[in-house]
């Protein structure tokens, strides 16, 4: 578990599965990641970041805020997606329910995760992607001090996608020295 000043980075639990199917089938939270996502998907998407998690010591971590236990969404590490640049690198992402943002959430769980990563993971840097038209995910990816890598922008390979989710851009943060 990882604490910030307002928040807890977590495994998931199965109280996350409602809001978080809820989040998931927002149209605004949605508009840059694809289609809904079923409570299928979402029972699977929770169980293979715990197993993440199990395995790695890192995942997607549930993110939840200390003042009343809400669930608000998701932060953290996990292995970037195959056949996308970032492939067997650690990839940093988040995703919030709508009404959670413009709060700092998610720049102060991505901060933590990052911390996270430099403490107890060896990797020289953590990666980021997303779509081009979300600008308040690389935005933030900004923010945070990561470097657009223009060079490996891509179209993600996923079978399926809407042709404005194809394209995605690429951004990496080196560890910091002395860590």
């Amino acid at each position: 578990m990882i604490e910030t000043e307002r928040l807890l980075l977590r495994g998931w639990i199965d109280a996350d599965k409602a809001p978080f199917h809820a989040m998931c089938n927002d149209p605004a939270v949605m508009e840059y990641l694809g289609p809904p996502m079923s409570r299928e998907d979402v029972d699977a998407a929770t169980a293979r970041q715990n197993g993440l998690l199990a395995e790695a010591g890192y995942c997607f971590w549930a993110v939840e805020r200390k003042a009343d236990r809400a669930f608000l969404g998701f932060c953290g590490l996990k292995p970037g997606p195959a056949g996308t640049p970032i492939e067997g690198r650690i990839e940093i992402g988040w995703r919030l329910a709508a009404d959670h943002w413009g709060r700092g959430y998610a720049r102060e769980a991505a901060a933590a995760s990052l911390t996270w990563g430099w403490a107890n993971t060896p990797a020289d840097s953590v990666w980021a992607i997303t779509v081009t038209g979300n600008s308040r995910s690389w935005g933030l990816m900004e923010r945070l001090g990561m470097t657009r890598r223009h060079e490996l922008d891509f179209d993600h390979p996923q079978p399926g996608l809407d042709e404005r989710l194809k394209r995605h851009l690429t951004y990496s943060i080196d560890r910091p020295a002395g860590t």
